[in-house]
């Protein structure tokens, strides 16, 4: 079986939040995050996929969703890389 430890980024918000989950369907568990039947600290908020790393060991998928969950400095990284790619694939003409 395959497993997914993902990162997701809030939309339509002021501030960016930022969510480690795993699972091993992950368009359906972002459907109950945008639906509110997914955790609870991303209920309120519509979300994104900006990461994802495939496993096919459960137990190594759990452990580096526990340390990506507690590295901060990793995980502002991977939002970074996010945003960077969606300026470099953005089309913003100037007149």
């Amino acid at each position: 079986m395959t497993y997914f430890v993902y990162m997701l980024k809030n939309i339509d918000r002021k501030t960016t939040k930022t969510y480690v989950g795993f699972t091993n369907n992950i368009v359906e568990r972002l459907k109950k995050h945008n639906s509110n039947k997914g955790a609870k600290s991303t209920k309120g908020y519509k979300w994104i996929v900006i990461y994802k790393k495939r496993f096919i060991n459960k137990k190594e998928a759990l452990s580096y969703e526990y340390s990506l969950k507690k590295d901060k400095k990793e995980r502002l990284k991977l939002l970074n890389e996010f945003i960077k790619s969606k300026d470099k694939n953005s089309n913003n003409f100037t007149l």
